[in-house]
């Protein structure tokens, strides 16, 4: 892959790398709007300061307190997943990094409270514009059972020319490394973007009767077949041709990053689509943050603060494989209509015949609808209906799928029965139940 030469006209580079540097221009100017708000809000809730005590005073620095938290600069997040606690006991949380590679790395996490024999759980994380800390509560319940693992995918702007290009075959192949270093008997869990490669990726392994393919697949809110239920997002790929996209939402990388040159979607792009899908809902939190803060109500206001630090932490994604997503998983469907194509060779799901497979959706989910996840059931037709189960998760959203109470308290719990129902440390292949 280091041989490769990233496409793309010397005329639209120009104009996209103009489009990146007035994005720069524009963060700097808004980095220092943050610090000089932030430094006023600071002086009018200083008792000592003179200005404290005038009228509109408390006011005028709540509001400015959340320009200055919505402005900040944000850069990639830690996990900084300390501690756990499990059935009443307190354990601290190891986390290591065990594959190191261009475009991601597989980090490890686990601690002294779960037995020699624990499960081994596969996170493939999204690549869609955030970073794998999206799926910080995901990993911290699952730790409670199992041995986490997930991809920590890079931001492609500090990923240099020289290290070639990432797409969807790719982005597969790192998939079968990571659950080859994992070793035999893993099992994998892909929450949204990542349902696709994940699911070719366990085919293609079962095709090969690859020793390390997964014993249970779970797949959450995932694009496996936006024919079903379509929302605004897949109607939004679809109703552009191709060409749309390589030519408006492309850009390139200036040069004050390592990865100068390469094409890239970047996050600021995603974020942008992100925030106008649900604008009024953004409005509306910012202005209950605004409240919070005027009633002193410090936890409330604290906690908004910390989804929107992880919501605006972007990354970019390489050009190839926001392209291949696009025209392969939302325009052609390949997947399900049996063409998706993976080094030269077409991919059979037939071929899983002995890896459970979990599909999860949330009822009010508007980025993948209700029937696109459970759609792998249908077309996994050597897979026994005994190694298949479907979970629709009422009154739960995309981002409740995978964080927050309901995740915790009613998906993770299907999750976890679903592993341990399956879960085999023998070399046998012939899955069954464990009673």
């Amino acid at each position: 892959m280091a041989g490769k030469r990233i496409p793309g006209a010397a005329g639209s580079r120009k104009v996209s790398l103009v489009l990146y540097k007035a994005y720069e221009i524009q963060r700097s100017l808004l980095n220092a709007g943050s610090a000089w708000a932030s430094m006023t809000a600071d002086l009018l809730n200083d008792p000592r300061s003179p200005l404290a005590g005038l009228g509109g005073s408390q006011m005028l620095a709540s509001a400015l307190d959340v320009f200055a938290h919505a402005a900040a600069p944000r850069g990639k997040p830690a996990f900084g997943i300390k501690t756990i606690h499990v059935d009443g006991a307190i354990h601290a949380v190891s986390e290591s990094t065990e594959v190191q590679r261009p475009f991601g790395k597989l980090k490890k996490f686990t601690h002294a409270g779960l037995p020699a024999d624990a499960p081994r759980l596969l996170i493939v994380a999204p690549m869609s514009g955030h970073f794998a800390t999206l799926l910080r509560g995901t990993v911290e319940r699952m730790m409670e059972r199992s041995v986490v693992y997930i991809t920590d995918w890079a931001d492609a702007k500090f990923v240099p020319l020289a290290d070639g290009t990432f797409d969807l075959d790719d982005y597969i192949d790192y998939i079968v490394g990571f659950l080859e270093h994992i070793g035999p008997g893993a099992h994998a869990m892909a929450v949204c973007q990542p349902s696709v490669p994940m699911f070719a990726a366990t085919a293609i392994m079962a095709a090969n009767e690859h020793p390390c393919r997964p014993v249970t697949l779970t797949m959450m809110g995932g694009p496996i077949d936006t024919r079903e239920s379509p929302t605004a997002v897949n109607d939004h790929a679809i109703t552009k041709p191709y060409v749309w996209f390589k030519h408006n939402v492309i850009t390139t990388v200036p040069g004050n990053y390592p990865g100068e040159g390469r094409r890239v979607y970047p996050g600021f792009v995603q974020l942008a689509s992100f925030m106008s899908m649900n604008l009024g809902s953004h409005m509306m939190s910012h202005y209950k943050l605004y409240q919070h803060m005027m009633q002193g109500a410090e936890d409330s206001a604290e906690a908004t603060k910390t989804f929107y630090d992880e919501y605006r932490a972007v990354c970019d994604l390489p050009a190839e494989f926001y392209l291949q997503t696009v025209d392969v998983v939302f325009q052609q469907h390949a997947l399900p209509k049996g063409e998706f194509v993976h080094r030269g060779k077409v991919v059979d799901l037939g071929a899983i015949t002995d890896t459970a497979i979990l599909c999860i959706e949330g009822e009010k989910d508007d980025i993948s609808g209700i029937g696109q996840t459970k759609a792998a059931l249908k077309v996994t037709p050597n897979l026994p209906d005994d190694l298949k189960k479907y979970h629709l998760a009422p009154e739960v959203g995309h981002y409740g799928i995978f964080n927050g109470t309901r995740w915790r308290t009613t998906i993770a719990p299907v999750v976890d029965a679903w592993i341990g129902k399956f879960d085999k440390k023998g070399k046998g292949r012939k899955l069954t139940a464990v009673a």
